[in-house]
């Protein structure tokens, strides 16, 4: 780092001390907390508020770069062997002391001891590290995931074993392009990622498999709200998700895009939803937060809808090695590795590396501004910008239409007729209950007629057959096809993995 870049002020990497301080705590506990993140450096001779390089006096040079050195080895454990230079800035001498990352962590400063000694950088300061941040700290030192660490206190029987395996191969499957691809999960495919372990020639589960399998051993909730404004003054609605990966990325994904403008273009009579947000942004950057976020830290992942942007917070400092704007250039790290393995099988990550980029190129081609990126000390904050618009975009797309606008099933019923331009695209909206008598109620067939058109074409059709027809994930499939048998308009026969529906009138068994 040049003399001209330190001197631009205070940050994460950079300290200023205007003279080396009596105590020498007051700046080994930063040389501590550079070691435990991304390294930095402490500059001696500026005054931190003013910027003014008062320097070193000459005569004393080399007995301050001696004294420092000494405070900081003999102080810090494990050794700590900063590079000291001095520098000359308008005819002064400033001393420079830079610390590397280290790759024994956690460091901390022996007289204190390792819980009460261990300090990390903070948004330009310096302080001391919790008992998450210690714990993570060691995990990074010891050069393992913590999420193939054994799972103490949690057992696993070779029916829940066999039950993973299935939910992973199902997920892998609903997600392929051509689901015949996808191989079984096994349990030595389980071994392999560290999903499982072996001890004493016994199988034993990992904190990887309490996650996959939903299981409370290992907190992972994804609480949900929207709030009224830009702050978290005024609450609007709130939710909280539990259970395994799957269904949290589904449950959340859902939540937002029921919170958030869609607007509405059509080609022909077929109408086509046009979230303000792009939908693959926003699973995106869940799948990331659920993979990525630190599990140590029993804070849980937080999805914010404000009137002006999404932000999704994910618990946890960026992994040894990782920063923003490595991240932005398509720089992956991999926190926990057996999760990552697990959801790459899953069709839930492509290409480690590629999803933010994918997010950000994906967020500007809809003319949104480039989402921010914020934290990476104690935790990792995305925010993407909405548009703000009510009731139009500039081409003709509404943006202002919520979910909670539409039917069970998905259909606009307050969009006028006149509000139609000559190319189908929606100008403006009306809302549902203030229907005109020229209201467009079925302009679109409506997921439900999709399923009863299949029906009625085919002697009988499967889960999987819906999910492809109606292009959603299984739950919400599900739903319709409930609604259609609650209706009298479909029948359910079979059970398990022979379940079919067909139309009520074709029916010729007794109803289950």
């Amino acid at each position: 780092m040049s003399i001209e870049t330190l001197l631009r002020g205070e940050s994460k990497n950079v300290e200023y001390k205007l003279t080396p301080p009596s105590r020498s705590i007051n700046y080994t506990k930063t040389a501590v907390a550079f070691a435990n993140g991304q390294g930095g450096c402490l500059v001696f001779g500026v005054e931190d508020q003013t910027l003014r390089v008062v320097g070193i006096a000459e005569d004393k040079v080399f007995t301050v770069m001696d004294s420092i050195s000494d405070a900081i080895v003999n102080s810090c454990e494990p050794l700590i062997i900063p590079d000291i230079t001095m520098h000359d800035v308008n005819g002064k001498t400033v001393i420079v002391a830079e610390i590397a990352p280290g790759l024994q962590r956690p460091y901390h400063i022996k007289s204190l001891g390792q819980e009460q000694g261990t300090f990390v950088r903070v948004a330009g300061t310096t302080r001391q590290a919790d008992q998450p941040t210690i714990r993570e700290l060691t995990i990074e030192g010891s050069n393992r995931s913590f999420d193939q660490v054994q799972c103490l206190g949690l057992s696993v029987a070779e029916e829940d074993i066999e039950a993973l395996c299935a939910s992973l191969t199902k997920t892998a499957k609903n997600n392929a392009e051509d689901p015949a691809k996808i191989k079984t999960v096994t349990e030595k495919q389980l071994l392999q990622w560290g999903v499982l372990a072996e001890q004493d020639g016994q199988l034993v589960p990992t904190n990887a498999y309490a996650i996959l399998s939903g299981n409370e051993a290992v907190r992972s909730v994804v609480q949900c709200g929207v709030f009224k404004g830009t702050t978290k003054a005024v609450f609007v609605d709130r939710r909280e998700f539990a259970g395994t990966p799957q269904e949290l990325i589904e449950e959340s994904y859902q939540y937002v895009l029921r919170n958030i403008h869609m607007g509405a273009r059509f080609k022909g009579v077929y109408r086509q939803d046009v979230y303000e947000i792009p939908p693959d942004a926003i699973r995106e950057l869940i799948v990331n937060a659920i993979v990525h976020r630190s599990y140590i830290d029993h804070s849980s992942i937080q999805i914010a809808i404000y009137d002006n942007r999404l932000e999704i917070t994910s618990p946890g400092r960026l992994p040894m090695g990782q920063t923003i704007e490595r991240m932005k250039q398509g720089y992956s790290k991999i926190r926990n590795e057996a999760l990552a393995s697990a959801f790459e099988y899953m069709g839930y990550i492509e290409h480690w590396g590629s999803g933010i980029l994918r997010v950000m190129q994906e967020v500007r081609d809809v003319g949104l501004p480039e989402p921010e990126f914020l934290g990476g000390d104690t935790d990792l904050r995305i925010n993407i910008y909405r548009n703000g618009s009510e009731t139009g975009s500039d081409d003709g797309i509404v943006t202002g239409l919520r979910r909670d606008s539409l039917s069970d099933d998905g259909i606009v019923t307050g969009l006028r007729r006149d509000s139609l331009s000559d190319d189908g695209i929606v100008e403006g909206t009306t809302s549902k209950t203030s229907a005109a008598p020229n209201a467009v109620i079925a302009v679109v067939p409506s997921q439900k007629e999709r399923i009863l058109d299949a029906l009625r074409k085919n002697a009988s059709i499967s889960i999987s057959d819906a999910i492809r027809i109606l292009g959603v994930q299984e739950r919400q499939a599900q739903r319709i096809l409930k609604s259609l048998i609650e209706e009298g308009s479909a029948v359910k026969i079979g059970a398990a993995r022979a379940t079919r529906y067909v139309e009520a009138k074709k029916r010729t068994e007794p109803h289950e």
